[in-house]
């Protein structure tokens, strides 16, 4: 079993001054919902999620040696990088970058040597309520191993993706699903082959046909800040009246749905995705300071589906993340008449009408 400490490498084998990489990462939805954690980014509970495939961040990293005499007691001491986002300055980014560096150096202990330029895009808006801090970290963190790579060229392909998605988890919890995988597990669960709380692994057993290609169409309810930054929602975990009940469920669920990806089950799939979602909302409801995430056009859209569905027998049903988006999910061969559905009933309760399509992706991509 992997620790921690086999991420921290021996000495390097090559030297490299300067270069650049550039990788797209995408976002993902969790089916069991992640929240709540213990130090150092670990899970309180194991997630599962559908990685995206059109929602992603693209990151560009320039990397140049720095050359200054050991001797002076200057920057060569600190980290050393430049952000831009859509090719502007970004400085609010800026100490979010610098503490995610902090946290890995002990696993890259080149960073110091190096000044970067990060240079990043996101495909979809930006501030449209899609987190984006998954798919920017998982990038980010690609970038960074494609370098120590270079400087290790003997690393097999597994490490590479397996400490990839252990760096990203430490910059944004649910970064290290977005790294690898169609269908991404993260955290301990006992009958999940290679699960661990270090790194997000490739859901490893059977998944039938009917999940192949599935679609996720994002409606956006509010593109606003978010009013409860993740952080903050995760502390009110601890000490939450309904906590340790809530972490057992998530394990239950997650037995639920390896059964159910191996048969085939649509109905018991809807089940068990749109209570994960109502459970994440309702735990914040019950918190201490208490939330309530949803618009009331989240709901409408909520009500909308389940009337669709109890007529027509479609199997399309909604996923939340702690946002009042709505994550609309459907089998490829239902598209038609769902897409229909969105834009004849739903699109009204977008925000200036705005919805993304998406669907199943494979994970982290060298460009």
């Amino acid at each position: 079993m992997l620790t921690a400490k086999d991420f921290i490498p021996a000495a390097y084998s090559q030297t490299i001054e300067s270069g650049e990489y550039q990788w797209s990462a995408p976002s993902n939805i969790a089916l069991v919902k992640y929240w709540g954690k213990k130090d150092n980014q670990i899970p309180a509970n194991p997630s599962v999620s559908f990685t995206l495939n059109n929602c992603k961040t693209i990151t560009k990293l320039a990397f140049a040696k720095k050359h200054i005499a050991t001797s002076s007691n200057t920057s060569s001491e600190d980290f050393s990088f430049d952000l831009l986002f859509e090719g502007q300055p970004k400085e609010d980014f800026k100490p979010k970058i610098q503490k995610f560096l902090e946290r890995i150096e002990v696993y890259l202990p080149f960073l110091k040597e190096y000044h970067f330029t990060i240079d990043t895009q996101n495909t979809f808006p930006h501030s449209s309520g899609i987190a984006s801090s998954a798919s920017g970290m998982a990038a980010l963190a690609m970038n960074l191993m494609s370098l120590e790579k270079a400087l290790n060229p003997a690393m097999t392909d597994a490490y590479f993706y397996q400490k990839a998605s252990f760096l990203a988890r430490l910059g944004s919890g649910s970064a290290c699903r977005s790294v690898k995988g169609q269908v991404v597990v993260w955290g301990n669960q006992a009958n999940i082959a290679g699960s661990t709380d270090l790194f997000g692994v490739e859901f490893p057993n059977e998944i039938h046909a009917n999940f192949k290609n599935y679609q996720d169409t994002i409606l956006l309810v509010d593109k606003g800040e978010k009013q409860v930054s993740s952080t903050v929602g995760h502390d009110l975990m601890h000490n939450h009246p309904y906590a340790e009940r809530r972490f057992a469920q998530a394990h239950e669920n997650l037995d639920a749905l390896k059964a159910i990806f191996k048969s085939g089950d649509l109905d018991a799939f809807i089940k068990v995705v749109e209570s994960e979602a109502l459970t994440l909302h309702a735990m914040m409801m019950t918190s201490m300071p208490y939330f309530i995430l949803m618009k009331p056009n989240t709901l409408q859209i909520i009500n909308a589906l389940w009337k669709f569905r109890n007529e027509t027998k479609i199997p399309v049903c909604f996923t939340l993340d702690a946002g009042a988006n709505v994550h609309v999910l459907y089998p490829e061969n239902v598209s038609e008449k769902v897409l229909q559905f969105i834009k004849d009933e739903l699109v009204g309760y977008c925000q200036n009408g705005q919805y993304i399509c998406d669907e199943i992706g494979n994970g982290a991509i060298l460009l």
